[in-house]
């Protein structure tokens, strides 16, 4: 057990990054490897780097899920933000059927990082030691 987490949180974590890793990594290696290099799809090309290196991250996470964390996190920020801010609204509108499938898989992986990660861990390592932290250099003269 590391610091305070239970085994089971541990391979739960580390299932969640290899998860990702496959998942996300599937969809962006072949569009980077097969990229043409168009102008025209620049920042499409940025965005597949993108994921392609965040893939890589998570395989790092399997091998320390604590000290990568913040990858789960922010995982599971930017999917919440998609959803509210993008998703619901263009499903509402009926833009396009593929959104509600989007909004299912997100609302699973957002389920699973949110049962995965180590809350107390979070809060004590993240929130509290960034509170120490201004504490100590305002002390500081």
């Amino acid at each position: 057990m590391q610091s305070g987490i239970s085994t089971a949180r541990l391979y739960l974590l580390r299932f969640v990054y290899l998860l990702t890793a496959v998942v996300v990594g599937i969809g962006a290696w072949p569009q980077v490897v097969r990229h043409s290099g168009n102008a025209g799809d620049f920042i499409g090309g940025i965005a597949f780097s993108i994921y392609a290196a965040y893939s890589l991250l998570m395989l790092l996470g399997v091998l320390i899920p604590l000290r990568m964390l913040p990858l789960v996190l922010l995982q599971l920020l930017y999917k919440l933000i998609w959803t509210v801010a993008i998703g619901i609204p263009q499903w509402r509108a009926g833009h396009s059927n593929t959104v509600g499938g989007t909004i299912k898989f997100f609302a699973i992986i957002v389920a699973l990082d949110l049962i995965a990660i180590p809350w107390p861990y979070v809060f004590d390592h993240y929130l509290r030691a960034a509170g120490r932290r201004r504490v100590a250099g305002a002390n500081v003269s």
